[in-house]
């Protein structure tokens, strides 16, 4: 993205995050996806259901639900230079720092560097006393194409 290309107004991001929200999957885990400020995406889990548990057959957060916040986290950063332009999350390598406990769960994500079709993005993910418990690097395609909505690719 050159420095004189606008980058999208907050309303946009959130429109975006409202359509993304309203998905399947979304639902399904129980996330909420939004864009602080325009400068990072936050996928929280604000309320950790029993489904969520079962990291190393304790009450942890499960690998799986950790993977699928960083997916939603990192996929999602494209959206920050332009949310109407198709992304795909192409590469995540996790790292597990602790065990992830409590009720509330949070994942931010930033842009690392950005090309004109490819993406790099970091992201960590937070317990509900702030600490670091998982750290991510990804990348992610970002397509010229737009999505099929012209807004969001979670339409229903």
């Amino acid at each position: 993205m050159s420095d004189t290309q606008a980058r999208p107004t907050q309303e946009q991001l959130d429109r975006f995050a409202e359509l993304f929200n309203q998905s399947q999957t979304m639902r399904f885990f129980g996330l909420r996806l939004s864009f602080p400020q325009g400068e990072k995406v936050v996928v929280t889990l604000p309320e950790v259901r029993p489904e969520h548990r079962g990291g190393l057959g304790t009450a942890a957060i499960n690998g799986g639900v950790i993977s699928a916040m960083f997916d939603y986290a990192i996929g999602c950063t494209p959206a920050l230079l332009d949310p109407s332009r198709r992304s795909a999350t192409m590469q995540l390598s996790i790292s597990f720092e602790r065990p992830l406990r409590g009720d509330t769960v949070r994942a931010e994500a930033t842009i690392d560097n950005a090309g004109t079709t490819t993406l790099f993005a970091s992201a960590r993910l937070y317990d509900a006393q702030g600490q670091v418990c998982a750290r991510c690097q990804g990348v992610v395609k970002f397509s010229q194409l737009k999505w099929a909505s012209g807004e969001s690719p979670a339409v229903n």
